[in-house]
């Protein structure tokens, strides 16, 4: 794998990187909130270009990965339901509920389609009126306002055969979470630009405050997220704990006023589980009152579902960033993108398919045979 210095930045790379190396005193870890972001610390091999003190955590921020069993089990029983349309994301197709994934269902004769917009699950329940069209709305702040909108869109067109089953999570409440763990160990945080690209960061300097943590708002390219590390190790240096915006090209302290109008005509803060956290208070969204007709959980009656995590699978470890994927003693052997114990190896933000995909099946520093080159 080729390092990030030897491209065209790698000029500014390896400035970036002399900045933190001289700075560093002592250990410091580091929390990239969002897995898009881990995927480009992995893929760039970031986190080898960091001096031994600097360590990067990877965190809860892959929506597809903390999305909890019992809600994939929801969606393959309605999925099984007849006369239902079930759509979805691509990448929630391989992550596996208590016994199977919605492929396994899709194979079974199930109509389960892939789309690239909750507005072609509208689409569809337009086009196919004596059919229920389901569409299942995964991710953090930065999808919700398009689901939003296809709910609204619903309504407004008298949509009775759409619904969704809503699996929204919240960025702040994770970071809280994290900080107030007794396991924890980190000492600042990357926020993820996109999320803030719709919501600003006025809701991270309560935060910041709260734990004394650097809290800085990067983007995903190599030297944004370079930048935002090294922003972060100076402010953990001079023992401060700012909130930084990094990102100033797409972010900006308010973010979306009208994204955020419709996200608050149409969802509410709820509780929210998990996937290998448990459940944090007003973590995620839940659809208001008014639009209550349109939640396929009470459509569906799919409240009673019962399910269990596989025993062998650690990804909640990984996910709340007490352990580093190739340290699992599943990972590339019995859990694989073909055979995944958990989500984590199969959504396209996940920590351990990032590990896979790019090689990371040792520690840094180990060598392995069979490691791709």
């Amino acid at each position: 794998m080729r390092h990030l210095t030897e491209f065209r930045d790698g000029a500014l790379a390896r400035r970036l990187t002399s900045e933190i190396r001289a700075a560093v005193t002592r250990p410091w870890a580091v929390m990239e909130v969002c897995g898009g972001q881990t995927h480009s610390v992995i893929r760039h091999g970031i986190d080898q270009l960091l001096p031994p003190e600097v360590e990067l955590v990877h965190g809860p921020g892959c929506p597809v990965c903390v999305t909890p069993v019992e809600l994939i089990d929801k969606a393959l029983a309605i999925a099984a339901t007849p006369g239902v349309l079930f759509c979805s994301f691509g990448d929630m197709l391989r992550v596996p509920g208590t016994r199977e994934d919605l492929f396994a269902v899709k194979g079974r004769g199930a109509d389960v389609r892939v789309v690239y917009s909750p507005l072609d699950a509208v689409r569809l329940a337009r086009q196919n009126p004596a059919r229920q069209v389901v569409f299942f709305a995964v991710g953090f702040e930065t999808t919700a306002p398009a689901n939003a909108m296809a709910v609204h869109l619903a309504k407004r067109l008298a949509l009775g055969n759409f619904s969704m089953l809503v699996s929204h999570v919240l960025v702040p409440p994770a970071i809280d979470a994290v900080m107030s763990s007794p396991a924890n160990r980190v000492r600042a945080f990357l926020a993820a630009g996109h999320v803030c690209s719709v919501m600003g960061f006025h809701q991270y300097p309560p935060l910041a405050e709260k734990y004394r943590v650097p809290i800085v708002v990067t983007g995903f390219e190599p030297l944004d997220l370079l930048d935002g590390i090294r922003r972060a190790v100076l402010q953990l240096e001079a023992g401060t704990h700012a909130v930084e915006n990094a990102y100033p090209r797409v972010v900006t302290f308010d973010g979306n006023r009208p994204a955020q109008a419709m996200l608050a005509e149409v969802f509410e803060e709820t509780d929210r589980a998990w996937r290998g956290i448990g459940v944090i208070p007003r973590s995620g969204w839940r659809l208001r009152g008014e639009y209550r007709a349109f939640d396929a959980e009470e459509r569906f009656a799919v409240g009673d579902i019962r399910s269990s995590e596989s025993p062998r699978c650690r990804s909640g470890e990984v996910l709340r960033g007490t352990l580093k994927p190739h340290q699992c003693e599943a990972f590339g052997t019995t859990c694989t993108p073909r055979t995944p114990l958990g989500a984590t190896m199969v959504s396209s933000e996940g920590a351990c398919a990032a590990y896979f995909n790019y090689g990371r099946l040792v520690a840094l520093g180990t060598e392995c045979a069979t490691c791709p080159t």
